[in-house]
């Protein structure tokens, strides 16, 4: 596969933001996607990309090992399980465009529920406001869609983010679990993308080769996050899961 400088700069970037966001600056990776869609076609992009978010997600778990919150993990990993073994099996059979919309559809949605949730607090409803993010309908409509939306598109990141910032994790612990929880599912969706086939040895090269930059992002990224205060991650997490849903149904 030849790449031109263009090219070479352009995915080097995207690895770096991936790192970054691995490391806890929220957000940031949703750029990669994009710059990856500019040099490889959408498809090929999702296995050219998942061994340098490994990569990333190895320095992520061994800088925050001690902030994961394995309870809430354990509790949305299973209909993770299930949301990757749909998008395997349809891989093949849907387009760039509808995963696209779906997911960004479904993101949107359930954000206008947690906003729900929210007003419901502030006006008095405070069954409602406290019980739904810990709701099996929840995590298991979230569950089900990180997994689907992580398999076709590498894509779960703002709704796992939706689900671990609406049952209240404080910021480092948000991190800590969102870390552990994208390290398991990318390394359980390895030999499904390899059958597949957009996981090959060319491809592989290109990602190793990017590996490290990803991994350097991430290595520096904490040494940010921990001068972020708590309200301003909180909004920023939100305002992040709000434009990449947007960017998911509309662009």
């Amino acid at each position: 596969m030849s790449l031109s400088p263009l090219d070479w700069m352009l995915i080097c970037t995207g690895a770096l933001l991936v790192g970054l966001g691995k490391g806890g600056l929220v957000g940031v990776g949703n750029l990669t996607v994009i710059l990856f869609a500019m040099v490889f076609p959408a498809k090929a992009s999702v296995g050219l990309l998942l061994p340098v978010l490994i990569a990333a997600d190895i320095v992520a778990i061994t800088v925050y090992r001690r902030h994961a919150h394995w309870g809430y993990l354990w509790r949305l990993l299973p209909w993770m399980g299930i949301g990757i073994l749909i998008g395997y099996f349809l891989f093949g059979v849907l387009s760039d465009l509808v995963v696209k919309r779906f997911i960004g559809g479904i993101v949107l949605a359930m954000t206008l529920i947690q906003i729900a949730r929210l007003l419901a607090k502030r006006f008095g409803k405070a069954d409602f406001a406290e019980n739904l993010p810990h709701s099996l309908g929840f995590r298991s409509i979230l569950g089900v869609l990180g997994g689907f939306a992580t398999m076709v598109a590498n894509a779960a990141g703002p709704v796992g983010q939706l689900y671990f910032i609406s049952v209240g994790l404080p910021k480092m612990v948000f991190i800590g679990t969102a870390a552990w929880c994208f390290f398991i599912v990318n390394v359980v969706k390895v030999p499904l993308q390899a059958h597949l086939g957009i996981i090959n040895m060319d491809s592989l090269q290109i990602s190793l080769t990017l590996a490290p930059v990803a991994m350097l992002g991430a290595w520096v990224a904490p040494r940010v996050v921990q001068f972020i205060p708590q309200q301003l991650f909180t909004f920023a997490v939100w305002f992040f899961i709000v434009l990449a849903g947007g960017k998911l149904m509309f662009f």
